[in-house]
């Protein structure tokens, strides 16, 4: 891994998280990337690096081979304190294959991407089980946007009944 150079999108693989995750981290100097063109290029030392940096000192070595980990923030969460209440919830969810996690994650993540002001400062973390078909979905965020996101997860697992 450490004379190769990965694009973008072979680094989300790998990692298993969407390639817009890869990218904000790049841009917030948490990743170590060098620009080729108009094209990132991830060293396979930088890579090695971050994956150690952010393995969080578990000694469970298939913690990160058993689940794939999505994140997206919309806003910067540095400024949410100046909200009266923030709450954080997790809705975990069982019997779920791959292919309704990815159509629930999508959503959720277009539903983000709106420039809906419920969403303003908010964050979603998701995380998917493939051995126990299981998926969690952390939110954290004000009253309007919990209660909007719980309502479509809500919708979401209905329809996969």
């Amino acid at each position: 891994m450490e004379d190769q150079f990965y694009t973008v999108d072979k680094v989300a693989e790998i990692l298993g998280m969407h390639h817009k995750t890869i990218r904000k981290f790049i841009v917030e100097g948490k990743l170590s990337a060098s620009k080729v063109g108009k094209q990132w290029r991830i060293s396979g030392h930088d890579l090695s690096v971050f994956v150690e940096k952010n393995s969080g000192n578990t000694s469970d070595k298939n913690a990160s081979e058993e689940s794939n980990i999505d994140f997206f923030t919309n806003g910067e969460v540095k400024d949410a304190t100046k909200q009266k209440v923030n709450i954080s919830t997790v809705a975990d969810i069982s019997d779920v294959n791959s292919e309704q996690y990815f159509r629930i994650s999508n959503t959720l993540i277009a539903l983000m991407n709106s420039k809906d002001s419920k969403m303003e400062k908010s964050t979603i973390n998701m995380k998917y089980d493939e051995k126990m078909c299981r998926l969690k979905v952390l939110l954290w965020g004000n009253i309007s946007f919990i209660e909007e996101m719980l309502s479509c997860i809500s919708i979401l697992v209905e329809q996969t009944n």
